[in-house]
C-alpha cells in the first residue's frame, strides 16, 4: 500500500470514530419540560396561589400562580412558568430589560432547555405593548363613571388598528428570540414545540343592563360589546400574522371564556371563568405602600383559576394533536376543546 493510501485510510477510520458516536443517537434522558413565557394572562394572574416572592415582596409583582395554565397541562414530566404580570415584549426577548426585579424570560428559558429536555414553550405576550389592555380598560371603566363623556370606543375604533400594527413587529422579536433561545440551548426547531397564543376577552354586552357595574363590571355595554366582538378577535388576528412569520404554531383564545366572562352570570360569578374587578387588601401586606394603587386591583379583569385549567386542557390537546392552528372553544360538555 502506497503512503498516500495509507494516509487515507487513516483518514476515514479516524472520521469514523468521530461520526460514528453522534449517528447512533445518545438517549436524551433528562426529564422532560414544558415552559411559559408572557405577560399576566400566562403567569396566572388572577388565578391565586401566587409563588412566594411573586405578590410584591421586594418590588416583585408578576403573580405566578401554581394554578396557571402551563401548570395544568399533560404534556411533560416537569413545568416552568416564567411569565410575569405586566410584561412586554422587551421583558420576554433576549434584550437586557429588568421588569419587576426580573430580567429577560428568554435568557432564562436557555438554562432550563439545558438542564431539562424542554418539548413545549408557550408565549402570550403583546396586550401590554402598544394595545395597552390594562390602561385600556382603566379608561373605559373611567368612560362608565362619566356617562355624559364620550365613549372609550370611539377613541379605540380609531387607534385600534394603528396599535396592532405597532405591536406585531415587538411580538414577532419576542417570538424569534424564543427560537433563539432553545438554538442556543442545542436545539432544532423540529424537537420541540413554540406556541404563540392570543387572549380571551374578559368582559362581554351580555350583562345585566342595570346592574353590572355594582356586580364588578363597571363597563358601558357597547364598549364592552366592542371589545368582545371587535378589538379582541383583531388583537387575535394581529397575533396569528405573527406566528405565520416566525413558523411558530397558534392557539386562538379569543373565545375561550366566550359566555363565561365577567358579570356574564348576573349576580353570581360561580360559573365564570373571568375574574370581576377585584381590589385585594392584602396585596398591602407582601407590597406595604408600594401596593397602593394599580396593585390593589391587579387582579381584575383575568382568566380565574377555573379558567386556567380549562385552558391547560385546551393548550394539552392542541399541543398533542399536532395542527398548526387551532382555536378553543367550549364543548357540549363544558370544558374547552382545542378546535381546527
Amino acid at each position: 500500500m502506497t503512503w498516500s493510501r495509507v494516509v487515507g485510510a487513516v483518514a476515514l477510520v479516524g472520521a469514523s470514530l468521530v461520526v460514528l458516536p453522534v449517528s447512533a443517537g445518545a438517549v436524551d434522558t433528562r426529564e422532560t419540560a414544558v415552559v411559559s413565557l408572557g405577560d399576566s394572562a400566562m403567569s396566572g394572574e388572577g388565578a391565586g396561589s401566587y409563588e412566594p416572592g411573586t405578590e410584591g415582596e421586594n418590588g416583585n409583582w408578576c403573580h405566578r400562580s401554581t394554578r396557571s395554565m402551563v401548570h395544568r397541562t399533560q404534556l411533560a414530566h416537569r413545568t416552568f412558568n416564567l411569565a410575569c404580570s405586566g410584561a412586554d415584549s422587551a421583558n420576554v426577548s433576549l434584550a437586557d430589560t429588568v421588569h419587576y426585579t426580573e430580567g429577560s424570560q428568554a435568557r432564562r428559558l436557555i438554562d432550563l432547555a439545558r438542564q431539562y429536555r424542554v418539548t413545549t414553550v408557550l408565549v402570550q405576550v403583546g396586550a401590554n405593548d402598544d394595545p395597552q389592555f390594562a390602561d385600556t380598560m382603566v379608561d373605559c371603566v373611567a368612560a362608565w363613571v362619566n356617562p355624559f363623556g364620550p365613549s372609550c370606543r370611539s377613541k379605540l375604533t380609531a387607534e385600534w388598528p394603528a396599535r396592532l400594527a405597532a405591536m406585531a413587529p415587538k411580538v414577532e422579536q419576542a417570538v424569534r428570540d424564543a427560537r433563539s433561545a432553545m438554538s442556543q440551548a442545542g436545539y432544532v426547531p423540529a424537537a420541540y414545540s413554540l406556541v404563540l397564543t392570543s387572549y380571551a376577552s374578559p368582559v362581554t354586552e351580555k350583562m345585566d343592563k342595570l346592574l353590572h357595574g355594582p356586580q364588578g363590571c363597571p363597563l358601558r355595554l357597547a364598549d364592552a360589546g366592542y371589545g368582545r366582538t371587535v378589538a379582541v378577535p383583531q388583537l387575535s388576528e394581529a397575533l396569528r400574522g405573527v406566528a405565520t412569520r416566525t413558523g411558530a404554531r397558534f392557539l386562538d383564545l379569543s373565545r375561550a371564556t366566550e359566555s363565561r366572562e365577567a358579570c356574564s352570570k348576573g349576580g353570581s360569578s360561580t360559573d365564570e371563568w373571568q375574574r370581576r374587578l377585584t381590589v385585594d387588601p392584602y396585596a398591602l401586606v407582601n407590597g406595604g405602600l408600594d401596593a397602593i394603587g394599580l396593585h390593589l386591583a391587579q387582579q381584575s379583569f383575568h382568566p380565574n383559576a377555573a379558567a386556567h385549567a380549562q385552558l391547560g386542557r385546551c393548550v394539552t390537546q392542541f399541543v398533542s394533536g399536532g395542527a398548526a392552528s387551532a382555536r378553543c372553544l367550549e364543548g357540549a360538555d363544558g370544558n374547552l376543546h382545542a378546535v381546527a
